[in-house]
């Protein structure tokens, strides 16, 4: 055996990059050499991104088989619900043909969940149109804020289905009457936070305005906007939650065709999986809605 030998200038390699290996290879240079085997790279990227997935994966695969399984113990014991299969075996006949046109009491649920979210659409727009502009103006002006608090705090805990009476006695029919539920139901969280967020604004940029001499037009676009646009954002994702939330309750009061009429009427006609897919849609549907608000504003945040 010989002995391995360290000379002055091994020494000094050493003490020179703390990597060094005993063959005076770096371990810098070994990892280039390991790198550069063909396909190992690859290998250890798609094995990580196969543990982030069974991460991600697990937990909601858990929590859905567990709710399943739950469902299917509850329908075994009461003989009137129908268990997941059943459900299934429905849900696939129902969106074989989900527009299909039997009359305007007998159409497919793409109709009908076209029909719920052009009301929503509607009450949800005039309502921002109204709603944002006057949350700031609340929050801009003292004034304007003593005078608006005492109706918000008065108005906004009204249950949303008491104001459908005064909407069918205004307007003479059902379908504005469920969209001014939509509106007068979303547009306090708008007013609200956009408000907040006025307010929270540091006074050091408004002094700033002032030494600027800035025009209001100016301070709206340079300094309001920007500071509460997250807070706006946030009224946004409250206000769609609402209304998606009681645009079923609503259409099941007025009748015409939309989710809240097509799971009255399915409850008529004793068709309890129905029901229960018409609630599968309406979550998943209000879901994808709440999930583009959060990449709208994700987006508006990063910009």
């Amino acid at each position: 055996m010989s002995a391995i030998q360290i000379t002055s200038e091994s020494l000094k390699n050493i003490m020179s990059d703390p990597e060094t290996v005993v063959t005076g290879k770096p371990l810098t240079a070994v990892a280039a050499v390991e790198k550069s085997k063909p396909g190992e790279g690859w290998r250890h990227r798609i094995g990580q991104m196969a543990g982030n997935t069974v991460k991600w994966l697990i937990p909601p695969a858990l929590g859905l088989a567990l709710f399943i399984g739950l469902w299917a113990l509850v329908s075994q014991t009461s003989p009137q619900l129908p268990g997941p299969l059943k459900t299934w075996d429905s849900a696939v006949a129902l969106f074989s043909d989900p527009f299909y046109n039997n009359g305007p009491n007998d159409q497919g649920i793409g109709w009908n969940i076209l029909a719920s979210l052009q009301r929503v659409g509607i009450g949800f727009g005039m309502a921002a149109l109204l709603g944002i502009p006057l949350g700031f103006m609340i929050g801009r002006f003292q004034f304007l804020s003593a005078m608006m608090s005492p109706i918000i705090s008065l108005l906004r805990p009204v249950s949303p289905l008491a104001w459908l009476p005064i909407g069918l006695l205004v307007f003479k029919a059902a379908n504005p009457a469920a969209i001014w539920v939509i509106f007068i139901s979303a547009i306090w969280p708008m007013i609200i936070n956009t408000a907040v967020g006025v307010n929270r604004i540091p006074p050091d940029y408004m002094n700033v305005a002032k030494v600027l001499n800035l025009s209001e037009w100016k301070i709206f676009t340079r300094i309001l906007f920007p500071a509460v646009l997250p807070y706006m954002m946030t009224g946004i994702r409250l206000s769609i939650g609402v209304a998606w939330l009681v645009i079923v309750a609503a259409e099941m009061l007025t009748g015409g065709v939309g989710l809240g009429f097509w799971v009255w009427d399915e409850w008529n006609n004793l068709n309890v999986e129905h029901i229960i897919i018409a609630i599968f849609v309406v979550g998943i549907v209000g879901l994808l809605l709440e999930q583009a608000l959060v990449l709208m504003a994700k987006r508006f945040s990063y910009e």
